[in-house]
């Protein structure tokens, strides 16, 4: 294996015609055949199991980008994204076959999400071209990472609620309050910040979005301890931080539609549906562990009951995957609105917490076995389970989802909302 990338830098790409796209720059086996021999000479294979969920990762964040920059350097980084934002400008199935081919091998998962399946894509699709270059070029050539400050400490689940406000002053904004829930910030340079910025209109039309500096001065971030013994959460408090024009994300008063749109990258990511990753799996923060890993690992392939389960999890697995591809298709192809990608986001759920179901059942009482620094297969089987229930809180809640289906999909009434028309400032907030 060789270990600097840069003896290989290219992969050995095919010239192609400027202004060529997908297939007409190279064709899927190809650019297969090219990632297969490049993977075998420049990537390091995964060896062994992966390692407990640690408080310390900052080595695996060093390591993403090591990673990411190998990739960027062979010429297989950014396969989906345009070549004028660094990317490859090819297409999801080429995609979908460097993600085959480079299975077994380490690869930057933690870059996955948010930066690349949410917010390069949101980037991507509302964002000046002074930003799709800047930020979108720069996470594929691994030197940054991004995250999300969407979710506030009294929000709930009404993200058009939001508190967090920046006043204008002159040419600039100053910004102030809180976040929480923001997925890997501490290990970030900069987040997408939905904050208000007009307090007498409708509480949807009062908002906009900000791209702003995890380390820029009056950013506080503290990490969240999680039941798995992570801190991959973080809460984030803003204290007259100073954000100059050019950090709005779209149009002043528009944040909504930017939040609409980077929500459906969300959803789609965590559905499985982006176009925008490389890799397939979880990265080491949420080990997970297969029912039928379990089942031998324990001697109990030969129990019937064992065995349905296991074809119960393989089914929902088949038919996620299939949804995925299908629905993707017809968001890509108009038939169904951006909406649908709720429906990948719920059967996620529903398949993730099956198979976590499946896999404590099968181990029984082997669960409670295991330690902090050995989990073994039981302790994975219980991390695992501990952590089921973020399947139905990543991407927005699964009540969400299914109202979104309902009402957008369905065509079913809306529920009622007594503060759609009313001015932010007179909206009633508690005590």
């Amino acid at each position: 294996m060789t270990e600097n990338p840069s003896e290989n830098p290219t992969g050995n790409a095919p010239e192609v015609t400027a202004g060529a796209t997908g297939e007409e720059k190279e064709s899927v086996e190809s650019f297969r055949a090219r990632a297969r021999a490049w993977l075998a000479e420049n990537m390091p294979r995964l060896d062994g199991e992966p390692p407990p969920p640690s408080e310390d990762d900052i080595k695996e964040w060093h390591r993403a980008r090591e990673l990411q920059q190998r990739l960027h350097a062979g010429g297989f980084a950014g396969i989906c994204f345009p070549e004028e934002h660094g990317g490859l400008g090819l297409t999801p199935a080429h995609q979908q076959a460097f993600t085959e081919e480079c299975a077994g091998y380490e690869m930057p998962l933690l870059l996955n999400t948010p930066t690349f399946s949410i917010c390069c894509a949101t980037l991507l699709d509302v964002g000046t071209e002074e930003q799709k270059r800047r930020h979108i070029g720069a996470a594929i050539r691994g030197e940054e990472v991004l995250c999300q400050f969407l979710s506030e400490p009294r929000g709930g689940s009404d993200l058009a609620g939001v508190i967090t406000r920046a006043d204008r002053d002159g040419d600039r904004w100053i910004l102030n309050g809180a976040k929480t829930w923001s997925t890997s910030a501490y290990a970030a340079d900069r987040g997408l910040c939905l904050a208000r910025t007009d307090w007498d209109v409708p509480k949807h039309r009062g908002l906009t979005m900000f791209l702003v500096p995890v380390n820029a001065p009056g950013v506080t971030v503290n990490r969240v301890r999680m039941v798995n013994g992570s801190r991959e959460f973080c809460e984030e408090y803003f204290d007259d931080v100073v954000l100059p024009d050019t950090a709005v994300v779209g149009e002043v008063g528009g944040g909504w539609a930017v939040a609409s749109r980077q929500l459906f990258h969300e959803r789609n990511a965590v559905g499985g549906g982006s176009p925008y990753v490389s890799g397939r799996g979880l990265p080491p923060t949420m080990p997970r562990v297969p029912p039928s890993e379990v089942a031998e690992a324990l001697g109990k392939t030969s129990d019937p009951a064992v065995r349905e389960l296991i074809g119960q999890v393989l089914a929902m697995s088949a038919v996620h995957r299939q949804t995925v591809e299908r629905v993707t298709r017809a968001i890509g192809s108009g038939i169904l609105p951006p909406a649908g990608s709720s429906m990948l986001r719920l059967l996620h759920a529903e398949a993730a917490q099956l198979r976590e179901d499946a896999a404590l059942r099968i181990a029984g009482a082997g669960a409670a076995t295991g330690s902090g620094t050995d989990p073994g297969i039981g302790g994975r089987v219980s991390i695992g389970y501990l952590m089921r229930q973020s399947a139905s809180l990543g991407g927005g809640t699964t009540e969400i989802s299914r109202t979104i289906v309902s009402e957008r999909l369905l065509g079913m009434p809306r529920e009622p909302a007594l503060d759609r028309d009313v001015p932010f400032r007179e909206v009633r907030r508690g005590r």
